[in-house]
């Protein structure tokens, strides 16, 4: 039986290339430049947390994008805005710099196409940032300034970002499931 980063490691690239082919994230999947194994379990993880929070971004109907199950709690596109905002401050942070903590303004994303292709833009250059550091980087230590996690190696960084949006991923099916639609990844396989 494979673990999960082993099935990633021999599926995962061509699930990406498949499926995340009709959404466009994954239609030549970003892979580590050293080609390091701590290079390429991350990036391969990245990829298939990507595609599954695109291709969501992408299919979403666009008049449930402001609908959240209860009050004070995220809807739809704030939840992908949340997960997209901690990429750019994890970005931010492995080029040391410190940004304040904030969420991107749903404001300042007039439809769902503009949300879709912001989480888009950031997961592909999170990919690009990811796929040009060689394992030899990713094991150097940067300071990140957060009171749960004052220090991390850049592997640790970026890896707390493929968990967090695995995080929101989840509450977004819930989400699906909620308003009786079924999510992209659940569906049958053509």
């Amino acid at each position: 039986m494979l673990n999960r980063r082993a099935w990633l490691h021999t599926c995962g690239t061509a699930i990406c290339g498949s499926v995340g082919m009709a959404g466009g994230f994954c239609a030549s999947p970003v892979r580590a430049a050293a080609a390091g194994p701590l290079a390429n379990d991350l990036i391969i993880s990245w990829n298939d947390i990507a595609r599954k929070l695109v291709d969501m971004a992408e299919d979403f109907p666009a008049g449930k994008y402001d609908w959240r199950p209860a009050a004070g709690v995220r809807s739809f596109a704030e939840q992908l805005l949340h997960a997209a905002g901690f990429v750019t401050y994890v970005a931010a942070n492995a080029k040391g710099l410190h940004p304040p903590v904030a969420d991107p303004a749903r404001a300042s994303f007039k439809s769902k196409a503009a949300i879709a292709a912001y989480v888009k833009r950031v997961y592909g250059d999170g990919a690009k940032t990811i796929g040009g550091l060689s394992d030899e980087r990713l094991q150097s230590t940067v300071d990140v300034g957060l009171r749960s996690r004052p220090q991390a190696s850049l592997y640790g960084l970026w890896d707390t970002v493929v968990e967090h949006s695995g995080e929101h991923y989840g509450q977004l099916v819930v989400y699906y499931r909620l308003n009786n639609l079924v999510p992209p990844e659940s569906r049958p396989k053509k």
